[in-house]
């Protein structure tokens, strides 16, 4: 059973700053906490409407707001800093536009712990960073296990029994040029309307093979062997060969997997010795591409057939 992960995100200043190209102003409580994928322009609030606010949003200053501020004296201005920055554990407080930072904002950042940042972008654009950014970041997702690997360009996650020769297979396909982006645990994020998988960060570009233990894939073949997401596009699940069961010899099935709503093209290849797994992921790969390009090897010969 997978495990559903909701939305909340613990990162650090240092962090959050460098992803969004911040100047950090003031530390404050050292973290920032993320459950919200929406920005508040304060505007309204620093007016006194304080219905419908959520304190768990980042809070993003701009012109309007900041001239609005300067208009009061500074007792005035304290007073409505100090109960907008009251209402909770506000995540951060972001200026845009290299706006100069209030010395009483500052004050009452200080005595609530609130972070503050700025940034020399415009307020809309930085609205637009921040919501992508967060959309990325709280995005729903789920824990697989399986391998996730790009192959010939394609997001291939390839699931299995425990010993069913995931890793093996992978391994195969890595000598053959292809990279690995997650093994044994892949970290899926629904972004809209697609998955982009990852790995946990502390098993990132590690793998274990039986009987020769944990390997560092990044070191041992280069960087050029690993990816650090990709987009998951197909799943092909691995079985054991059962012996009587009819395996679909056409690939005309037209099977699904659906991941965190999300439904995902799925091939089903029967293990047994002498297969080469690899070579089937590749040419599995490289089919699905000429299927997304509009080509299907089995339509065309199912046509030619019935020409006849």
């Amino acid at each position: 059973m997978r495990e559903i992960i909701l939305p909340h995100e613990t990162v650090m200043l240092d962090k959050f700053a460098s992803d969004l190209s911040l100047e950090m102003l003031y530390a404050g409580r050292g973290i920032i906490t993320l459950t919200s994928v929406s920005v508040d322009r304060p505007g309204l609030r620093l007016a006194g409407f304080f219905q419908f606010f959520d304190p768990q949003r980042i809070l993003l200053i701009g012109l309007t707001e900041h001239e609005y501020m300067r208009s009061f004296t500074s007792e005035e201005r304290t007073a409505m800093i100090g109960k907008l920055l009251g209402c909770g554990e506000i995540p951060c407080v972001i200026f845009s536009r290299d706006l100069p930072v209030l010395p009483e904002f500052m004050d009452c950042a200080r005595a609530t712990g609130t972070p503050v940042f700025r940034t020399g972008k415009l307020t809309t654009q930085m609205n637009a960073d921040l919501c992508a950014y967060l959309s990325r970041l709280l995005a729903p997702k789920t824990t697989v296990h399986g391998v996730l690997l790009d192959v010939s360009g394609a997001g291939i996650l390839i699931t299995g029994n425990s010993g069913v020769g995931k890793s093996e297979t992978a391994m195969e396909l890595i000598k053959r040029g292809h990279r690995l982006v997650a093994d044994d645990s892949v970290l899926i994020r629904r972004v809209e309307s697609e998955l982009i998988g990852t790995s946990p960060e502390r098993i990132r570009y590690f793998m274990e093979l039986r009987g020769i233990g944990i390997i560092n894939v990044k070191n041992m073949y280069g960087s050029g062997s690993v990816l650090s997401e990709k987009e998951v596009e197909l799943v092909t699940e691995l079985k054991d060969w059962e012996e009587g069961k009819e395996y679909d010899r056409i690939g005309g099935e037209g099977e699904t997997e659906e991941i965190l709503g999300v439904s995902v093209p799925k091939l089903t290849i029967p293990v047994s010795p002498g297969r080469n797994l690899a070579i089937l992921i590749e040419v599995a790969a490289r089919n699905f591409r000429l299927k997304s390009m509009g080509y299907d090897a089995a339509q065309e010969l199912i046509q030619r057939t019935i020409g006849r």
